[in-house]
């Protein structure tokens, strides 16, 4: 069943080289076209329980002060038709990052009623057909879902004159998105369900952001939980500029995790105990390479060759080439050498994959083996289930992932007063503090080396966050947990476990 809906959008506005002459010289401008939406009802089966569930794949206008639209949002809503209490059950905002990503891969991969196979062995995910199932996972059984896909993502996309830059920002966005929260809340309903924000990646710098930009101020909307998967919250554990050594003890444990995982650290010194050996890896981290680094060229030879062997029982790499490097790995350096002499590179989004470049002695390497090993399947899934089984009638591309909005992204935050790492936990942390019943879930894969676990970490055990309230899980997999079977499930098992305990 399909309906199309009309979207209150009657307003006339000049759209940048489109007006025409009707001939007695004045401009006529084109009206911007109607909201559209595209219904139909469903069932799940989940365990015991059958849902079912409305879905809306729609676009909802975001307005100026003159209440002209200036972006159109597009999102797919599910929502639970079958219970008697709709207004008092928790609905849940779910988005990835980039930023310039659209939400495929939550809706497609973790989350949403339909999902996506992939090789659960790291291994890729070859030519179509892909298979596509009911998804066991969906968090359908416990609260309604709404996958938004920011402007400039999907077929999200501003309006009229308005030019993409002006969502294009750390604020920017996160004033966009909260916006469409509180429209769809007002138009569903919804006001006093429990609220989550769902967010991967960069998506998780858009859920702390959010969290100030919907409770802040007299017209706040108060949040029950902040899911972050595979988190991004304070960028100076993430940016390798020089002077900056907080990035190299933030990827330190992950590197670690990773030689483990492909037999390249010492694990007969740990007793192959892969626990014990994360922790001494974070202990490391912080308690001997941290002080080094401090020392810079005045460490002595002696405790520079002492650290460097350390390393390597860690890290896999050899003493002389992490001298070399000043005791200094970076991330893209270390995907290329780890594996060399077997004609390999590591994966950066989930390092358990691997890829053959084109010759071997490269720095870094020409791709991610975690990116092109399954991004066609997920590609292929979002538009084959939006235009096919929820019939979306859009001939414009959905965008997954371009470099339109990453490439005009505002980093400004405005909260230091000077040029600073973006860091957003400040925002997460006095969320959490004014709001005593504010919880927190980390979701981390020990083999992400785009958004490290222990960065993650650094961050939230300070800026004011109430550690207390924050659930920190860990997964046998990278970035994208859920592209490994046993882990999407548990993942699922993890967040739909942290909705009920608010109840």
């Amino acid at each position: 069943m399909r309906t199309l809906i009309l979207a209150a959008c009657m307003a006339i506005l000049v759209l940048p080289g489109l007006a025409e002459d009707n001939g007695n010289g004045a401009k006529e401008t084109p009206d911007i076209p109607e909201a559209q939406s595209f219904t139909s009802d469903h069932t799940l089966r989940l365990g015991s329980k059958t849902v079912k569930y409305k879905t809306v794949a729609g676009e909802t206008y975001l307005r100026d002060n003159k209440d002209e639209p200036t972006a159109s949002v597009f999102s797919v809503s599910y929502v639970d038709t079958s219970t008697s209490s709709a207004a008092q059950r928790p609905v849940t905002f779910v988005f990835n990052g980039g930023p310039g990503s659209a939400s495929l891969w939550l809706h497609m991969g973790a989350f949403g009623p339909k999902q996506v196979i992939t090789p659960s062995d790291a291994s890729d995910v070859g030519a179509p057909p892909y298979t596509m199932r009911d998804n066991p996972n969906s968090l359908l059984d416990v609260t309604d879902l709404v996958f938004i896909d920011p402007v400039g993502t999907g077929y999200s996309r501003p309006l009229g004159e308005t030019e993409g830059k002006e969502f294009y920002g750390v604020n920017e966005d996160a004033e966009s998105i909260a916006e469409f929260i509180r429209i769809w809340l007002t138009e569903n309903g919804r006001w006093n369900s429990p609220k989550y924000l769902a967010g991967e990646s960069y998506g998780t710098t858009r859920a702390a952001a959010l969290t100030e930009k919907l409770q802040g101020g007299w017209n706040g909307i108060g949040l029950n939980g902040v899911i972050l998967i595979s988190a991004i919250l304070d960028f100076q554990t993430a940016r390798f500029a020089p002077g900056n050594d907080t990035a190299h003890l933030a990827f330190f444990p992950t590197e670690a995790a990773t030689a483990w995982h492909h037999g390249k650290a010492n694990q007969a010194k740990w007793n192959n105990d892969f626990d014990a050996f994360i922790e001494d890896a974070r202990t490391y981290a912080t308690d001997t390479l941290a002080p080094a680094l401090i020392r810079g060229s005045t460490l002595s030879e002696v405790d520079e060759i002492r650290i460097a062997q350390e390393m390597s029982d860690f890290i896999g790499l050899s003493p002389e080439w992490i001298r070399l490097a000043n005791l200094r790995v970076d991330p893209h350096r270390f995907r290329k050498e780890l594996l060399r002499r077997e004609g390999y590179t590591v994966g950066r989004f989930d390092s358990r994959y691997k890829g053959v470049d084109s010759e071997g002695t490269g720095e870094t390497p020409e791709n991610d083996p975690s990116g092109y090993g399954m991004d066609v399947a997920y590609v292929a899934a979002i538009n084959d289930y939006l235009t096919r089984e929820l019939e979306v009638d859009f001939t414009r591309p959905y965008k997954v992932l371009t470099g339109e909005p990453g490439s005009q992204w505002n980093w400004s935050t405005s909260q230091q007063g000077w040029p600073a790492y973006v860091n957003v936990t400040p925002w997460l942390g006095k969320g959490m503090r004014e709001n005593t019943e504010l919880r927190v879930l980390l979701a981390s894969g020990w083999y992400d080396l785009a958004t490290p676990f222990f960065g993650a970490e650094m961050a939230l055990r300070k800026n004011g966050v109430v550690l207390d309230r924050v659930q920190f899980d860990y997964y046998d997999a990278g970035h994208m947990m859920y592209l490994a079977e046993s882990d999407g499930k548990k993942l699922s098992d993890d967040v739909r476990d942290f909705i009920k305990a608010g109840q």
